[in-house]
């Protein structure tokens, strides 16, 4: 089965972070002034759609943002965001992912910092 899906290189106006052109892609049916719009992350699964989805959501701009995964046997992630007109559906998902990586981010250092400082409990076998 063919590919109908067209790359679209993600170069939107925020440019915080590299993110892989390859790896996501805007699919047919966006609308006209962007605000609304689906795209496909490939080799993803549920552990990001819903970590990403909370996060957009948490974006008062946006109005709606849902996942899903089309198949299970299949590596891709399809990902629709809905925004009120104040920022492109592309905007909201580069958003996204910049604070879903700052979270994760203070995750590791909050964890490394108590490791380091031996703040935490052991036990014995």
């Amino acid at each position: 089965m063919a590919d109908e899906n067209k790359d679209i290189p993600m170069d939107g106006e925020i440019e915080e972070q590299e993110y892989d052109a390859e790896k996501i892609r805007m699919l047919p049916g966006s609308s006209d002034d962007g605000t609304a719009a689906s795209f496909q992350v490939l080799d993803e699964d549920h552990t990001l759609g819903n970590a990403l989805r909370y996060m957009i959501m948490k974006n008062p701009e946006v109005e709606f943002c849902g996942y899903s995964i089309p198949h299970p046997s299949e590596n891709k992630l399809n990902i629709r965001i809905q925004t009120y007109g104040n920022i492109t559906a592309l905007e909201a998902l580069h958003q996204g992912l910049d604070n879903l990586s700052e979270l994760c981010t203070h995750v590791e250092e909050t964890f490394t910092e108590k490791v380091d400082a031996g703040n935490f409990a052991t036990v014995e076998p």
